[in-house]
């Protein structure tokens, strides 16, 4: 079966002000280079629906769905755009990006589950990772990758699923969410100290969090990951991957201090696809997060692609 890529219109639509980092020109960086490259042709494209909320309500608070809902349907109604912290603002059109975002998320594990496809990833925005249980904020408001990993457990019944986050920023929201769930082993690697200015001592035993300083580069970054994310995947045993990819910690991404190339990319979904493979039939839902380099964004995607795809 192909990698399903999920998108959607609506997400190029959400604007969080001139000259913001996590603008609408990322997923066109993206579309435009998979076009380019022939990529494309070796995915099953696929429209993002809508998130149901009850779906959202599995990773976040109820009384956090409600009034973000309320707040954000204001701003549409009301035809102007609104901050909700120093990083983060809605225009009319982010609610609608923000329930295809959270929508791809779910939609793809159903289908990865369902065996309509390999594994999937979603081309979505706004991201996801630094919101909170009752919290909007690095630029996200509900956690996809959260979101989707309860929906696995809670809805489809998995027993263990595993969370792979690469951005070169700290997942505090998905840690958030599920520090002490022992059905999730998050294992993440970013630069610190960096925003959020967390994660240095993790929130519960089921998570291996690695920061690393400031121009660490991939041959040091791969070393980690096989010492400490690895051997914890192997005896975990998922049943299912799922990915925050942020590709945010390249070198040319001037919102960290990393210096990781598509290589490294490449090698680390391999390393995420042979547990994958091993452990949980291949399934993988990979989100993307991070990564505003926009050529940078582009060919670093292509590279996680061709390992899904299982393009040469």
């Amino acid at each position: 079966m192909p990698t399903a890529f999920y998108s959607h219109p609506d997400c190029r639509l959400h604007q969080m002000g001139q000259g913001h980092p996590e603008c609408p020109q990322r997923l066109d960086a993206i579309a435009d280079h998979l076009r380019a490259t022939g990529l494309d042709v070796a995915l099953d494209m696929r429209d993002a629906p809508q998130v149901d909320l009850r779906e959202v309500e599995l990773a976040h608070h109820s009384a956090y769905v409600a009034e973000l809902k309320d707040l954000l349907e204001q701003i549409a109604d009301s035809g102007r755009s609104r901050s909700l912290d120093p990083d983060t603002s809605a225009c009319p059109q982010t609610w609608a990006a923000v329930l295809r975002a959270a929508g791809a998320a779910v939609a793809a594990t159903d289908a990865v589950i369902d065996g309509q496809a390999d594994n999937a990833f979603c081309s979505v925005r706004p991201p996801g990772h630094h919101a909170t249980r009752d919290q909007a904020m690095g630029f996200c408001f509900f956690n996809n990758v959260a979101v989707a990993a309860r929906h696995a457990l809670d809805v489809r019944g998995l027993k263990r699923v595993a969370i792979v986050d690469f951005d070169v920023h700290h997942g505090n929201g998905t840690e958030d969410i599920i520090a002490g769930d022992e059905r999730v082993l998050m294992v993440s690697i970013f630069q610190h100290p960096l925003y959020p200015y967390s994660g240095a001592v993790p929130k519960g035993t089921n998570m291996i969090n690695l920061p690393v300083p400031p121009y660490t580069k991939g041959p040091e970054v791969r070393e980690m990951i096989e010492a400490m994310w690895m051997p914890r995947l192997e005896e975990f045993k998922p049943q299912m991957v799922f990915i925050s990819a942020g590709f945010d910690a390249h070198r040319e991404d001037d919102l960290g201090q990393l210096g990781l190339v598509e290589a490294d990319y490449e090698w680390i979904t391999r390393r995420i696809k042979d547990v994958a493979d091993r452990h949980a039939k291949g399934r993988i839902v990979s989100c993307l997060e991070g990564g505003y380099a926009l050529g940078a964004l582009a060919r670093s995607v292509a590279a996680h692609l061709r390992v899904l795809a299982d393009v040469d």
